[in-house]
């Protein structure tokens, strides 16, 4: 059976910012979606990540810095109880859906180190997968299309609601529901094995960055762009 038939789990952040390096978990969740659509599992969390979220961030998710750090859990055990959920997923085979999973995984990463946790590599024994990125994905398989490529422009191009963009679930639910999309749409990823999708990803993101890279040098020849996927090792 094709990958995008059966079960599939959605993840998502909401974070404090964009620097994987230094900023934090707000929210996240864990969806699981079976082959027929129908949500069977969702985990949320609400964070207070132990900083001030930036104005900019809360008027994307909504969530300020006085509501996190009332309502919110201490950030250092819910980043265990996120990453002993996230490696759970993948050590039963079941592939993990993450939008921009170069970002999401990396700043779980970072926040396992933050804690002193063990990450989701530790966890399981090696890199996250199968992985499964919707915009790895369709820069791969529809390589010169125009237009944006943010997880609203991949609903409205693959004919999926989002209901309630930018809160963990919903985005996560909707990441799925457009990859579901794509494996039906694009038959020779739609056919791939999880492992082998994997593995195009890796090597898709790659070719990706590498272009992206080339472009920005034509005016900027100290451009740099990040080509690991699905998560940025850790500098030294």
């Amino acid at each position: 059976m094709s990958w995008h038939r059966g079960t599939l789990v959605g993840f998502d952040l909401e974070t404090t910012g964009t620097d994987v390096e230094n900023d934090r978990i707000v929210t996240a969740a864990l969806v699981r979606l079976e082959a027929d659509g129908t949500v069977a599992e969702q985990r949320t969390w609400l964070l207070d990540p132990g900083v001030a979220i930036p104005e900019q961030a809360s008027a994307i998710h909504g969530i300020g810095t006085d509501h996190a750090r009332e309502h919110g859990a201490r950030a250092a055990p819910a980043v265990e109880e996120i990453a002993h959920a996230v490696a759970e997923v993948l050590r039963s085979g079941v592939p993990l859906v993450v939008m921009n999973a170069r970002y999401d995984l990396s700043l779980l990463d970072r926040e396992c180190r933050r804690y002193g946790l063990l990450s989701v590599d530790e966890r399981v024994g090696g890199a996250p997968s199968p992985v499964i990125d919707p915009l790895v994905i369709d820069k791969h398989v529809d390589k010169y299309r125009r237009g944006k490529r943010a997880l609203q422009a991949l609903c409205d191009h693959y004919g999926v609601t989002l209901d309630g963009a930018h809160e963990a679930s919903a985005d996560a639910v909707a990441a799925v529901r457009v990859v579901r999309r794509m494996g039906e749409r694009h038959r020779p990823v739609g056919t791939l094995p999880p492992a082998e999708l994997h593995a195009l990803q890796i090597r898709a993101a790659a070719e990706q960055s590498a272009s992206l890279q080339a472009y920005l040098r034509r005016s900027d020849p100290a451009a740099v762009v990040e080509a690991s996927w699905p998560v940025i090792p850790r500098s030294r």
